[in-house]
């Protein structure tokens, strides 16, 4: 614990956004990062808690008074290797997760949480920044290969994990593309993706084999897979929606967001839409069922689109 006073000599402060008429009418990125000294002194908000309840908070177990400890140390290189031992792309949760380590923070109770979503995020981005994040080959080879389905966050981790392990490892994506729902669920200006693309240079470099275009059940049957590889992981994620069973369902114009939502991510990445029926909200009124993260999607998505309302 760096300064055990920072949390009552610190008032928090978080990223800021750009304005509202300037980020509507682009796709990129609009969060505002803190500078170094901003995130060094919210790292010092960090009590260091005995019981640190933002560690049972986080999904991947981040230590995260640890690396709050680092920055405020100014050991950002350390910082970024206490990160990477329990999250392989903080750079994708420092955009997107939506930090239930926040709302766990013991400072939560009485005060505000300390701004760990940012500082993560900081941490990883001056890495980039500085070159720190390069290629960890293994020279130890164990033979074993392992076929994964699905490049999401959840396959692109088991890949790195599994080639650094040793394992020769081929990563097979229906899409053209590699990211899952990174690349075409989450809206450009929650999460630009050349972030996506230098970790596949990364992982890449690292000796995984990608193949896109390749569908289970249609291009190729998981009993040939079997054949091919001493293991497999389904690591598909889930894309059936939970639809609603009420009147006027069937009517024209109603669609799932998976079905709207990855279809600007292609606009935005120079896809074509290949034969599917075009979804846009120019000139249009929308309604948007449900609040949540998808629903914010959304509801970005339309207002850059050009909706004349949304609700």
């Amino acid at each position: 614990m760096g300064k055990p006073t920072g949390f009552m000599d610190i008032e928090k402060v978080d990223r800021g956004y750009k304005p509202v008429s300037e980020r509507i009418s682009n796709y990129k990125e609009f969060v505002i990062p803190l500078t170094k000294e901003e995130t060094i002194k919210q790292a010092a908000r960090c009590m260091d808690c005995g019981v640190p309840y933002c560690h049972n908070g986080c999904p991947v177990n981040n230590q995260i008074p640890d690396w709050n400890d680092l920055v405020y140390s100014n050991d950002w290189k350390n910082a970024l290797e206490n990160l990477h031992s329990t999250n392989n792309f903080p750079e994708f949760t420092g955009r997107i997760c939506p930090a239930p380590c926040e709302a766990s923070c013991t400072l939560n109770i009485i005060d505000s949480p300390v701004t760990i979503k940012s500082i993560e995020c900081a941490i990883v981005d001056k890495a980039w920044d500085n070159g720190w994040i390069k290629p960890q080959v293994n020279p130890s080879k164990t033979n074993k290969k392992i076929g994964i389905i699905g490049s999401g966050p959840a396959g692109l981790s088991a890949a790195q994990q599994l080639s650094r392990a040793g394992h020769s490892v081929v990563v097979y994506e229906k899409n053209k593309k590699m990211g899952g729902l990174l690349r075409y669920g989450i809206p450009d200006f929650k999460m630009e993706k050349t972030h996506i693309d230098r970790r596949l240079e990364q992982l890449t470099a690292e000796g995984i084999q990608f193949q896109s275009g390749v569908e289970l059940g249609v291009d190729i049957e998981i009993s040939d897979l079997v054949k091919k590889h001493d293991a497999v992981i389904l690591a598909c994620g889930s894309e059936k929606p939970r639809d609603l069973a009420i009147e006027g369902r069937n009517s024209d114009g109603i669609h799932f967001a998976m079905d709207f939502l990855p279809q600007q991510n292609r606009r935005v990445g120079n896809e074509k839409l290949e034969g599917a029926k075009e979804i846009i909200a120019d000139g249009k009124h929308v309604v948007v069922i449900g609040g949540g993260d998808t629903g914010s999607d959304c509801i970005g998505t339309s207002i850059r689109q050009g909706a004349l309302s949304v609700t």
